[in-house]
C-alpha cells in the first residue's frame, strides 16, 4: 500500500465542505462556522470572511457618521480658531464648508497645516483643499471600498436624495466592518436584545439602544429630546469620543466603554453603584 498517497490540503478540505452548495448567506455562514469548529478554518479568518459578507449587504447610510456628529471646519475661520479642533479629535481629514454644512467645498488634510506652523506668510486654507467626493446614502459598501482603493480617496461625503449632507464615511470605517472584530472579545453583535444582564449585576448595552428602552430597564428618566440613543447620552457626558476602557459615572450608574472606534461608541458595560 502506498504510504505517500495524496492527503487533502486545507483548501481542498474546505472546498469539499462547502461543495454542498449553500442556498443562501445563512447556510454559507453556517458551513464556515462548522469549518471553524472542525479546525479547518481559524477564528480570525472566519471573522474576516463574515465581515466581507456583511459589507457586501450594507450601504453607506449604515455606517456613516451622521451630519450632527461630523467634525467640520468653516472656511471663514482663521487657523488659530480651528486648529484646536484638529488637535483634539486627531482626525487626518476634515470636511470644509462654505455658507453652511450642506456646502462642502473640499477636504483639508491635517498634515497640510504643517505649512502654517512653518510660518508661511501667505497661508491660504482654500488653496490647500482636496476635492470632496460625494456619494448617495444607498451606495453599497463593497462598491465604495473598491472606488476608495482605485481612486486613492479616504473620505466621502454622503448626501441624501435632496442633495443635502447626511454624513460622511471613510475607508477606515469600511475596513473596520471587515477586520474590526478580530481583536474584540465582546462578541455581542449577534444578540438581538440591546440590553443584556450579566453576572454581578452588570449589563451589556449597545450604544444604539434607545433612551426609552434604557429607562425601562434601569428605572431612569432620561429625556429622548436631545439624544435618541444611550451612546449619544454617554458621549455627551464624556465630552469627546471615548476609547475602549474609559468610563464615566453619573446618576448612580457607571458606564464603561467596551467597544468604540475613532468616531462613535458601539458597546457599553453599565453597572449600578452599590
Amino acid at each position: 500500500m502506498d504510504d505517500d498517497r495524496h492527503r487533502p490540503t486545507l483548501l481542498e478540505r474546505l472546498g469539499a465542505l462547502i461543495m454542498r452548495e449553500p442556498e443562501d448567506r445563512e447556510q454559507l455562514v453556517e458551513l464556515l462556522r462548522s469549518a471553524n469548529s472542525r479546525g479547518l478554518l481559524d477564528g480570525e479568518a472566519l471573522a474576516m470572511i463574515e465581515g466581507v459578507l456583511q459589507v457586501s449587504e450594507m450601504q453607506a447610510r449604515d455606517i456613516m457618521i451622521p451630519r450632527a456628529q461630523m467634525d467640520v471646519i468653516d472656511i471663514s475661520d482663521p487657523p488659530d480658531r480651528f486648529i484646536p479642533l484638529v488637535i483634539q479629535t486627531g482626525h487626518s481629514r476634515f470636511p470644509v464648508f462654505g455658507e453652511n454644512k450642506d456646502d462642502v467645498i473640499g477636504i483639508l488634510l491635517a498634515k497640510d497645516l504643517l505649512r502654517y506652523y512653518a510660518g508661511e506668510e501667505e497661508f491660504d486654507v482654500r488653496e490647500m483643499l482636496r476635492p470632496a467626493v460625494f456619494i448617495p446614502e444607498a451606495k453599497p459598501l463593497n462598491v465604495l471600498l473598491r472606488e476608495f482603493r482605485k481612486n486613492r480617496n479616504h473620505m466621502a461625503i454622503v448626501v441624501d436624495e435632496y442633495g443635502g449632507v447626511a454624513g460622511l464615511v471613510t475607508i477606515e470605517d469600511v475596513i473596520e466592518q471587515i477586520v474590526g472584530d478580530i481583536e474584540d472579545e465582546y462578541d455581542f453583535e449577534d444578540v438581538e436584545d440591546n440590553i443584556v444582564p450579566e453576572k454581578g449585576g452588570q449589563y451589556r448595552v449597545k450604544a444604539l439602544a434607545e433612551i426609552a428602552d434604557f429607562n425601562a430597564a434601569f428605572g431612569t428618566d432620561y429625556s429622548d429630546k436631545e439624544f435618541d440613543t444611550v451612546g449619544g447620552l454617554v458621549m455627551s457626558r464624556f465630552g469627546h469620543v471615548p476609547k475602549r476602557g474609559e468610563q464615566v459615572s453619573f446618576d448612580n450608574l457607571t458606564f464603561k466603554v467596551l467597544r468604540a472606534d475613532s468616531r462613535r461608541l458601539h458597546l457599553l458595560q453599565v453597572t449600578r453603584k452599590k
